[in-house]
């Protein structure tokens, strides 16, 4: 079961989005300096459709695209709300920040925009960082797309 700590509107996480960002619990890749470990816990309420509903539904159309920060602990549940908004909610677009270094064996990428994969790595920096090893990959036609640059100042 999936548990979501908190969540809020960002426009930093997904370029050219305004994104519902809903901080998932329950993380079990450990980073050592995660800018959010309370996330380590088991904390929070239910994400589930019901759930799911309430928070998109409270923003409407100002926001153009739900990211999943973390679920790693299962990611099939993942899978599977982002399978639901993109049946309910379309044109909305749908990430997921996992911190493993890869996508589990046979993920369906269908159901989403954006992800980003690597776990936080303090000798590397954030995404931000031109020496960063996560990267963040829009997907166009079943294929990843590597776009972590857009993160770069130039």
């Amino acid at each position: 079961m999936l548990k979501y700590a908190d969540y809020d509107i960002v426009f930093q996480e997904i370029p050219n989005e305004v994104t519902l960002a809903i901080n998932i619990s329950n993380c079990p890749n450990r980073c050592v300096g995660c800018h959010s470990p309370y996330l380590m816990e088991d904390v929070g309420e239910e994400l589930n459709e019901t759930s799911l509903d309430a928070l998109i539904e409270k923003y409407g159309r100002d926001v153009t695209c739900v990211c999943f920060m973390g679920g790693d602990a299962d990611h099939k549940s993942v899978v599977a709300l982002a399978h639901y908004i993109k049946e309910k909610y379309q044109p909305l677009k749908v990430g997921w920040y996992s911190g493993k270094p890869n996508l589990p064996e046979s993920f369906p990428l269908a159901d989403f925009d954006y992800i980003k994969v690597g776990p936080y790595r303090e000798d590397c920096g954030p995404l931000n960082s031109r020496t960063t090893n996560q990267r963040l990959y829009s997907i166009f036609n079943g294929e990843l797309m590597d776009i972590t640059s857009k993160f770069w100042r130039k």
